[in-house]
């Protein structure tokens, strides 16, 4: 039976950049929207742009086009956006999915749940990029996309766009636990994804916080959107059904 999947993009992509899994997707029959989230997108202002109006735009991008029984899903920092969005349009919404996607508890943001040295990092960037952050290429490389040749991982990162960092420093509001939501969760964990340590796991370390949930492995890093679509678009197929 056909679904509907709104896919939510991680820090520094946009929806193009996702579009290669949202076609094999498409290819099974599902419909597959791939919105870019405020401040991501070509004259957004890095420097004011912040978690709110990240969240607010894709709930507008729902409720615009009148979805109902959304299959919404989040990668990386898109696991924000979709947790603020579920707290506020749930009804619309039939299953949440994150892919190696960050789970906040009320009140915690991103760099709450990174490790000390990438805050430092990202700091020290935005600090001298008008408060937008990039990833040096050589961190990018290694720790988000290890599973691709160098060929695949240079045009990937060329496709990347400054970051405003105010979605990773302000704090979530939540008017309760995500693991309260009357929705189906799941968790989708690339196995070599080190783009954050293994001893600061994605899960199970932030799988568990959506309490009841469905969990899809597959062997890969966290850029699997770059370097091997189709698997994980099989994994979201996977994750995402009823």
């Amino acid at each position: 039976m056909p679904d509907t999947y709104v896919l939510v993009h991680g820090a520094w992509h946009t929806g193009a950049e996702i579009e290669a899994v949202a076609e094999v997707m498409r290819e099974a029959g599902h419909t597959v929207l791939c919105p870019t989230v405020a401040g991501n997108r070509p004259g957004d202002d890095r420097a004011t742009t912040g978690l709110a109006q990240a969240i607010d735009s894709i709930v507008a991008f729902i409720e615009e086009k009148n979805l109902s029984n959304v299959r919404l899903a989040g990668h990386s920092y898109g696991g924000m956006v979709i947790s603020g969005v579920a707290d506020r349009i749930a009804a619309r919404l039939k299953r949440l999915v994150y892919i190696n996607a960050f789970v906040p508890l009320d009140g915690e943001s991103l760099n709450d749940m990174v490790p000390p040295h990438y805050v430092a990092m990202f700091d020290a960037i935005a600090g001298a990029g008008n408060n937008a952050v990039n990833l040096p290429f050589e961190i990018w490389r290694d720790a988000f996309i290890n599973d691709a040749d160098m060929v695949t991982a240079q045009a990937a990162y060329a496709k990347l766009n400054p970051h405003p960092y105010a979605t990773f420093t302000d704090k979530i509001k939540l008017s309760q636990p995500l693991a309260a939501l009357a929705l189906g969760k799941s968790y989708v964990n690339c196995q070599q994804d080190i783009a954050l340590p293994h001893s600061m796991p994605w899960h199970p370390r932030l799988s568990e916080r959506l309490g009841l949930f469905r969990l899809v492995e597959c062997p890969g890093s966290h850029e699997m959107f770059f370097s091997n679509p189709k698997r994980l678009a099989q994994a979201i197929l996977e994750a995402g059904r009823d």
